[in-house]
């Protein structure tokens, strides 16, 4: 059990949570338990707290797992990624969920593309002003 995960949702304040696993990439979405407030209440919008929560990664910005749970989790024989500050000669370890293909990485030269010419018969728009209706919007 990773615990105390911070689910940043989309437009909503950050919630709390335990997860039962890391997320993968072939999830649909994050399922969750214990869904709390960040002090620690219980959310107006659930009945019950110790339920499972399902939020599809459509809604869900980021997720914060701090280092200390995940070390928890692994010691307990979960799977997950190492967690360790990255210093300047090394770079930080990239999950194998989130790693690309070799192809997907190469860097390729792309060419300028010219901008399509502006075209002839462009015309302008005269707008008839309506002095009646400016006359009464303008005595409100």
């Amino acid at each position: 059990m990773i615990r105390n995960v911070v689910i940043h949702v989309s437009n909503e304040q950050p919630l709390l949570a335990d997860l039962h696993d890391l997320p993968t990439a072939a999830d649909a979405g994050l399922v969750c338990t214990n869904l709390r407030t960040m002090d620690g209440k219980r959310p107006i919008f659930i009945d019950r707290s110790e339920s499972f929560f399902f939020f599809p990664y459509l809604v869900i910005r980021f997720l914060e797992i701090p280092p200390k749970a995940l070390d928890e989790h692994r010691a307990e024989g979960g799977s997950g990624v190492p967690v360790r500050a990255a210093t300047a000669a090394e770079p930080a370890p990239v999950p194998p969920a989130m790693a690309q293909p070799a192809a997907a990485t190469r860097v390729t030269e792309t060419l300028p593309v010219p901008l399509p010419a502006p075209a002839e018969d462009t015309f302008e728009v005269e707008l008839d002003v309506d002095t009646d209706f400016l006359r009464r919007v303008r005595d409100i």
